[in-house]
């Protein structure tokens, strides 16, 4: 399988939320050979999208000769897209919603009713695609926190998506939080390799992944307390 990661977190492979992709894409190797380019978009060149619109009308050529360009051939050449990226004021950080946005040169100008919505017609065949989310935040619970970014998630890819929220995140890059952080990561790998059989992970483990790795008061008064202070809320 043909695997690209897009990691947003500007913190490169030090983010919080590239140890749960690791430990998935370690687990997808464990089942088989497995092809995997990581893109970190902090350090590619990506302009804004204009909304000109030209690659709609104009066969998929952008206005801007950039990084994207590249990107948008590894994509559709691609069997899995990993979308690996922190909570930013509750959707992804800039960079990688500048390359979501810069993905419109895939669709044309032309409509079509699909079940109760409209959908662009594409002007390439990514059919064949797959769409993984992994997303961390450093709050200490799911609820009311990852919502937004899963709606746009699930909106952008309606089809062969999943997806994969963790609270808690900035303990992965806490040593001294490896009591809990390892059997959380183990049950990531675990369901990389799942995944990478059957195209799927088991409900009872994908919510067992996206649970408080321990009691969220005792999150809360630990980051209060200023031990992740530095870090903040973003993973």
């Amino acid at each position: 399988m043909k695997i690209l990661v897009l990691n947003g977190s500007p913190k490169r492979d030090k983010s919080d939320t590239m140890h749960i992709a690791h430990a998935f894409l370690e687990g997808m190797k464990e089942a088989a050979s497995q092809d995997m380019h990581i893109i970190h978009t902090i350090d590619q060149h990506i302009e804004y999208c204009t909304g000109c619109f030209s690659c709609m009308r104009n066969g998929g050529t952008c206005v801007h000769d950039d990084d994207m360009r590249e990107i948008l051939e590894e994509i559709l050449a691609s069997d899995l897209l990993i979308w690996s990226f922190p909570l930013y004021c509750y959707g992804m950080p800039a960079s990688l919603k500048a390359l979501l946005d810069r993905t419109l040169p895939l669709s044309s100008m032309a409509m079509q009713k699909i079940g109760e919505r409209y959908e662009h017609v594409g002007q390439a065949d990514y059919s064949h695609l797959r769409y993984l989310m992994i997303c961390g935040c450093g709050f200490p619970n799911s609820m009311h926190n990852f919502e937004p970014a899963v709606a746009q998630f699930k909106l952008c890819f309606p089809g062969n998506h999943t997806i994969i929220t963790v609270p808690e995140s900035p303990m992965f890059n806490a040593p001294e939080a490896a009591v809990v952080t390892e059997p959380r990561l183990a049950l990531v790998k675990q369901a990389g390799k799942q995944y990478a059989e059957t195209g799927r992970i088991d409900v009872a483990l994908l919510d067992e992944i996206c649970s408080p790795m321990i009691p969220e008061e005792q999150y809360a008064a630990i980051v209060n307390g200023g031990e992740y202070k530095n870090e903040g809320i973003y993973a």
